[in-house]
């Protein structure tokens, strides 16, 4: 048993632990009673500075404690033993960093399995690591990692260096793509900046971010970088072969953000998929599809086949209805009820005015065009064209304007005999 715990035990048979079990007391009343008091303010203003604000509210309980158990113990220890104190400091350390380590993976990471299973191992190894500090068998056991290695060149790996380094890593990653998401957040709150300017900064800072992590994780536990440069060869053969799509991809993405030839927002028609782009990653866009049908497609799809933009300088669009009357109808009439029943509609704009072309004579009728103009084309086309049709009919019937069907004349050349019995 470690000398942690015998001395705990020691304090335990003295009755001057009670003053270690006030001041634990204390601190944590106070600490709550604390939290109780900013909690209001924190909730005010947690709109403008979501991030920053959500993990002083989740770690103030655990780190005020932390800072009065401190206090006490300095304060206590001139006149008795601390050692409960002494286990108390760890153990609401190893309550903080889980709180933080959850609170940064919520934030990173959207909602899934693998993310609760990566919050309940971390959870798992602080408590399994305040174990071993308390019972005294974390020197041993660093030690036995330690020794259990092997050398790539004059670098000397052990499982123990491996595992800071992969500690170092995580823990860098999760701060560079939390600082990604703060970034991201608010750029793109600038509304002063072009949209595609404001996701193509938020993604390069967040790759940039990201290489910065692993660069000044590795070497503060002692792994020479240099080292990487066989996997960096390796993986540059791999993207040469097997890899090429992807990289494409990720470079036709940033190529995408810098030309602005489409955009968020924007409707398009990509590979005979028409929709409103609603996401913009590094790898591929998001059509959402005027039938509410999502559709992914790769970012070197959209550079190397041709994409109509259907809102890229003006985000107006005519929408055409065929309407045929028959050639004994008002041919005036028929004309003024159609763009009169497209000047009613709350959606078609004023300027360009609806205009009806005669666009030829046809065998059963006389073939008519209803153009109309939309500055919302994302909200699709259908209903207007079923509204519209519906109050050109309704009008029609009123008015006596027939819309004609196909017929034949039939003759019958000499004459004809009817056989009777």
């Amino acid at each position: 048993m470690s000398t942690l715990l015998l001395d705990l035990w020691a304090d335990l048979h003295n009755v001057k632990v009670l003053w270690q079990a006030v001041v634990i007391f204390i601190s944590v009343l106070v600490a709550w009673l604390f939290g109780r008091l900013i909690q209001p303010r924190l909730a005010v203003a947690h709109g403008k500075r979501a991030f920053g604000l959500e993990i002083l509210s989740q770690l103030q309980l655990p780190l005020t404690a932390l800072a009065l158990v401190l206090v006490g113990r300095v304060i206590l220890r001139q006149w008795q033993s601390v050692h409960m104190l002494n286990v108390v400091v760890p153990l609401l350390t190893s309550f903080a960093i889980i709180r933080f380590a959850v609170l940064m993976l919520r934030q990173v990471f959207a909602p899934s399995g693998w993310r609760d299973t990566l919050t309940r191992g971390i959870g798992w190894a602080v408590w399994i690591g305040f174990a071993l500090y308390v019972t005294g068998l974390a020197p041993d056991l660093l030690k036995f990692l330690d020794d259990l290695g092997f050398a790539v060149g004059k670098q000397r790996i052990s499982l123990l260096l491996i595992l800071q380094g992969a500690l170092s890593v995580l823990l860098t990653l999760l701060i560079a793509l939390w600082l990604g998401r703060f970034l991201e957040a608010r750029l793109m709150g600038a509304e002063s900046f072009d949209i595609n300017l404001r996701v193509m900064f938020s993604k390069l800072a967040q790759a940039l971010l990201v290489l910065a992590a692993v660069l000044i994780a590795l070497p503060a536990v002692g792994i020479d970088v240099t080292v990487l440069s066989v996997f960096g060869g390796m993986l540059g053969v791999g993207i040469g072969f097997g890899l090429q799509k992807i990289a494409s991809n990720y470079v036709s993405g940033f190529i995408i953000l810098m030309d602005r030839s489409v955009g968020i927002g924007n409707l398009v028609t990509v590979d005979k998929f028409t929709g409103q782009l609603t996401k913009l990653t590094a790898r591929y866009v998001v059509l959402r599809g005027l039938t509410g049908v999502e559709a992914i497609i790769p970012n070197e799809t959209i550079i190397t086949s041709t994409v109509i933009n259907h809102s890229y300088t003006d985000r107006r669009v005519r929408v055409p209805l065929a309407v045929q009357v028959s050639y004994q109808s008002d041919l005036d009439a028929a004309i003024e009820i159609m763009e009169h029943a497209a000047q009613r509609h709350a959606r078609v704009l004023r300027e360009p005015a609806p205009k009806v072309l005669i666009k030829q004579f046809s065998e059963n009728g006389i073939d008519l065009e209803l153009g109309v103009w939309i500055e919302d084309p994302e909200e699709g086309t259908g209903n207007l064209v079923s509204d519209l049709y519906h109050e050109i009919w309704r009008e029609f019937k009123q008015r006596g304007v027939e819309i004609p069907y196909p017929q034949r004349d039939v003759r019958v050349l000499g004459s004809v005999t009817t056989k009777t019995s």
